[in-house]
């Protein structure tokens, strides 16, 4: 599998990295609130 897409590969990365920050067993918005700082500190742009 390819991602050629910069965007799609900066938003993967950022879930991947909440994902291994984290781990499994939270509620959902926990990991929201965590990827929306991640989304900030990457500079993707998000509503």
């Amino acid at each position: 599998m390819s991602i050629d897409d910069p965007l799609t590969h900066k938003i993967i990365g950022c879930a991947m990295n909440v994902h291994n920050i984290l781990g499994n067993g939270f509620q959902e918005v926990i990991y929201q609130r965590a990827l929306k700082i991640e989304w900030k500190e990457s500079d993707i742009g998000f509503v």
